[in-house]
């Protein structure tokens, strides 16, 4: 082998532990004993116990923070790929004044901070009466990865050669027919990958629930991690724990979905 491949792997090979590391720290400081996390001297051959575990889930409403999570992430996803769907068809493959613009919208609405936007979500709930509200929490995080989804699947669909369409259309089909016949079998890709895109976002975000959503049996999983506090510090063994588990539906969709996803995310990002 070349120095220069040689090289190269090396530095792969230390870029990839320096990603991996932590992740490893988290779910084996999970499995330590209390006295072992906090021990001077880091620890990496002990015997797993799985109390710390007992302790995250033994958290008050605990099954209230996973459903809501999965019940505001899920739908919020979902309804943003039934509309990126149609805005990146119609984007794609029609000619329209303001296309342009529209595009410049979505794009400048992807790079916006959100978290500024929070006093004014917080002052139109209050004044709806949709304050602890997961339907509110739903809506917002479906215009969160909204943006994302309609550049992502308006580069997916520009991929596809317009003749096969038209050929469906020779052959008897309508518009909407060439399109859910033909154009999206051929967007698994991009589903797969704004799918997992818009889950992180709206899985991890925290600061809308924080201000939103003051009754408990309204909050998520992000307000979770933070209940493992006590008089003498953070339970360290608690938290790893409860950030393990947060990570895991995450960690499994995208081992899951890593081939399409991975390829999803390059080629619809650039492609149109």
């Amino acid at each position: 082998m070349r120095p220069a491949a040689v090289a190269k792997n090396l530095g792969a090979l230390v870029v990839a532990v320096v990603f991996v590391f932590p992740v490893y720290w988290m779910f084996s400081s999970a499995l330590k004993p209390s006295g072992q996390i906090l021990s001077k001297d880091p620890v990496f051959v002990f015997t797993p116990t799985l109390d710390n575990f007992t302790k995250a889930t033994g958290v008050d409403l605990f099954w209230t923070y996973v459903t809501n999570s999965l019940v505001v992430t899920v739908g919020a996803v979902a309804l943003a790929l039934v509309v990126a769907l149609a805005a990146g068809f119609a984007i794609a493959r029609m000619k329209f004044k303001g296309r342009k613009g529209l595009v410049l919208g979505v794009m400048m609405a992807q790079m916006a901070p959100w978290e500024v936007m929070v006093i004014a979500m917080y002052m139109i709930a209050r004044d709806a009466e949709m304050l602890n509200s997961l339907p509110l929490l739903t809506a917002i995080y479906f215009v969160m990865v909204l943006p994302f989804t309609i550049w992502t699947l308006r580069g997916f669909i520009a991929a596809v050669p317009v003749t096969l369409e038209e050929a469906a259309q020779i052959d008897g089909c309508t518009r909407g027919q060439a399109f859910r016949k033909v154009i999206f079998p051929l967007l698994a890709p991009g589903l797969m990958s704004t799918s997992l895109f818009g889950f992180i976002t709206a899985w991890n975000e925290f600061a809308m629930v924080l201000i939103l959503n003051k009754d408990k049996t309204a909050q998520t999983l992000p307000l979770w991690l933070t209940q493992f506090q006590t008089a003498f510090g953070n339970d360290w063994g608690a938290t790893m724990a409860a950030s393990s588990l947060f990570a895991v539906p995450v960690l499994v969709i995208f081992v899951f979905l890593q081939r399409k996803a991975v390829g999803g995310m390059t080629a619809g990002a650039v492609k149109g």
